[in-house]
């Protein structure tokens, strides 16, 4: 299974930034260490192009150019560099390359990305452009220039926090399904209805999540028909997490991978994963969630080789 990061961008942080930047070379590094089945690729680098896809093209040329406002880095909550806006482009473009490539290898994954507070013009919540809405745009425009045939995407929202970009990009878009399971109380405080959301209350557990879960693809059965899916497992679920607020247990964690991936196998859909928001008390924890993401994955993975066989 391939896997595509962009660790080496390190943002230069302010000394205390809450921000864990290094889980994301800690998963790396874990993943070479434990789990060879995964091969890493740098991720390529997202076009204006593509970018323009999801993103006002001004908004686009404020962050190359280091334009934005204090007031717009305020609200992303990094400031401008060259590195953050490469390490953008970059997160977007391993996406939109796991993409691709899920269509021929069933699943693929970004190491990082998720990012789905961005909206059209700013971005919000350590998030600068959206790389599930380019992949999806891109994807569709992609599929069509290939069958003339229309791709229904679903997005699968798993992070802790409800994926407000994402949903407002996707507002008016019947071909885009935005599913997210959230925590009710969670960041944003204003939240952007999606297509399905469920709001979850702190303190959640295992058990209540995971019938959520099942409650909620039950219903996308019923209303929706993907071609594709865009799964986002954040693993700031989990009970050690600083931001989450809910007590999923590693356990329960895996489960929820593990039902989203079957789900998807099942049904001969294509899915391309990215991991969105960690921030363990002990970041071991979140790199932990993260490792077990991929373990799932790389099984499901070898189970679609199988079938093709």
């Amino acid at each position: 299974m391939q896997a595509f990061y962009a660790d080496h961008f390190v943002l230069p942080l302010p000394e205390g930034h809450r921000f864990p930047m290094q889980k994301y070379r800690l998963l790396r590094d874990r993943l070479v260490a434990e789990l060879p089945d995964v091969v890493l690729c740098e991720a390529p680098r997202a076009t204006d192009g593509e970018l323009a896809l999801a993103h006002d093209p001004a908004y686009v040329e404020a962050v190359q150019t280091g334009r934005l406002s204090p007031a717009a880095q305020r609200e992303i909550g990094f400031p401008w560099s060259e590195a953050m806006a490469e390490r953008s482009r970059r997160s977007v473009g391993a996406t939109v390359a796991a993409s691709r490539l899920a269509f021929s290898e069933g699943i693929a994954a970004n190491l990082a990305g998720g990012t789905h507070h961005a909206g059209v013009a700013q971005g919000g919540g350590f998030c600068v452009f959206n790389d599930l809405a380019v992949a999806a745009r891109l994807m569709q425009a992609e599929w069509f220039r290939r069958t003339r045939r229309a791709l229904q995407v679903l997005v699968i929202d798993l992070d802790v926090h409800q994926g407000n970009g994402t949903a407002a990009i996707f507002r008016d878009d019947p071909t885009v399904f935005t599913l997210s399971l959230h925590g009710e109380k969670n960041f944003p405080f204003r939240k952007v209805p999606g297509d399905l959301d469920v709001d979850l209350p702190d303190g959640c557990t295992d058990d209540a999540y995971l019938q959520a879960l099942e409650l909620a693809l039950q219903e996308v059965e019923h209303r929706f028909d993907p071609g594709f899916v865009l799964y986002l497992a954040g693993a700031d679920p989990h009970e050690g997490d600083r931001l989450g607020r809910l007590k999923l247990s590693h356990d329960g964690l895996e489960a929820r991978d593990r039902r989203v991936f079957n789900w998807a196998f099942e049904r001969g859909l294509p899915l391309a994963f990215a991991m969105g928001g960690g921030y363990g008390h002990d970041l071991q924890t979140t790199v932990q969630a993260q490792f077990n993401t991929y373990r799932v994955a790389a099984h499901f993975h070898a189970r679609w080789q199988n079938r093709r066989r």
